[in-house]
């Protein structure tokens, strides 16, 4: 369920301070407060699917997302992952082509939607934001190239041991010191590539080897070394 909502402005929004947006004068913050269309998602609620033509790009203000593409067997492969100040969808508008990924909130979120127009605007007007947008295309290149190294090179054991660390800084700690995301063991399987079943059974044996706590789709690592000496193919 989508329910629109009056932001106060983009320049007081939470994920200011991580964002691309961070660099905009205040005339700019001005035009994308006129031109933005904000929102609230529910878990599960699709923004906008693989293959669709969109018209802008989307800056989460709160909240969680996944991005998926699916395969030849129509299911999904995680690829990615966006959470507050991120922004989502860019490349599509910039290259005009259909989208090539899939986004799904993964909680109840608050995402704002910004015209494909205002990103050139800015792109024409800020040099800053214009580096910024360029870097944030490098890092996720480089990502991928990781991502398509690691199956080549990597174990399962090795690939989870990495995406849990990955999860981790993402999206840093609860309370309770649990990794702050809630994740499917089928979400699990589909980042590192691998089936729900070996993702359970590897689980279960770095519970009983007293490097990890599970609690439901809670993970807590309880020792990071042995976990990254797992990732960097240095403990078996």
């Amino acid at each position: 369920m989508i329910e629109e909502y009056y932001s106060k402005g983009c320049q007081y929004c939470s994920g200011l301070s991580s964002s691309i947006f961070k660099s905009l004068s205040s005339e700019q913050y001005d035009l994308l407060n006129r031109k933005q269309t904000c929102n609230t998602y529910k878990k599960g609620d699709i923004l906008y699917r693989e293959g669709s033509r969109i018209t802008g790009f989307y800056c989460v203000k709160s909240g969680k997302f996944k991005i998926y593409k699916t395969g030849i067997d129509y299911k999904p492969q995680i690829i990615a992952f966006a959470r507050t100040g991120d922004i989502t969808g860019y490349r599509s508008v910039l290259s005009n082509e259909p989208a090539c990924t899939t986004l799904e909130a993964l909680e109840d979120s608050e995402v704002c939607f910004i015209p494909g127009e205002v990103i050139f605007k800015l792109i024409r007007e800020n040099p800053d934001f214009s580096l910024a947008i360029i870097k944030l295309t490098c890092k996720e290149l480089d990502h991928a190239n990781v991502f398509i190294k690691d199956i080549a090179q990597k174990t399962v054991k090795e690939r989870l041991a990495e995406i849990l660390l990955m999860l981790e800084e993402y999206f840093a700690l609860d309370s309770d010191d649990f990794i702050n995301i809630n994740l499917t063991r089928e979400d699990i399987a589909s980042i590192i590539g691998t089936a729900t079943e070996s993702v359970i059974r590897i689980l279960g044996d770095l519970k009983n080897e007293r490097l990890i706590e599970l609690k439901g789709k809670k993970i807590k690592i309880l020792d990071k070394k042995k976990i990254k000496l797992i990732a960097e193919s240095i403990l078996k």
